[in-house]
């Protein structure tokens, strides 16, 4: 049988117990081939803390990308019809992505810069 003990406490046995859990598809995702045929992107878009949040769905297809979502922006007549999908999509805002600021806010929000700021007024990694 096996018996971990851990010094840091539960959150410190929480994590590795995720890791043991996630571990195995990452290592099987190794022998994936080259190219991928499907794969779904989720973006949260905070504006002003939780008060006005977007979410932002991209599926691809083979590298390219075939269907976007915004709760900001309806704009595909399949997803408007979609009346139980709509209802489900725009109640992750409040489940996907302010659960997750939530969980995120200590570390990121903090982090926060101005935009095109740079140090010696270069882009991309001279940015601060």
């Amino acid at each position: 049988m096996l018996h971990l003990c851990f010094s840091r406490g539960f959150w410190m046995a929480a994590l590795t117990v995720m890791l043991v859990v996630l571990s195995p598809p990452l290592a099987l995702a190794r022998d994936t081939p080259p190219h991928f045929l499907f794969l779904v992107k989720d973006e949260c878009h905070f504006f002003n803390g939780t008060e006005r949040v977007r979410l932002l769905q991209k599926q691809y297809y083979n590298g390219e990308e075939h269907v976007r979502f915004d709760t900001g922006r309806p704009d595909a007549k399949y997803w408007n019809s979609q009346k139980d999908l709509l209802e489900q999509m725009r109640a992750a805002v409040d489940t996907y992505c302010r659960h997750n600021y939530r969980i995120l806010d200590t570390f990121l929000v903090p982090r926060r810069g101005e935009r095109g700021e740079c140090a010696a007024g270069g882009r991309g990694a001279e940015c601060v």
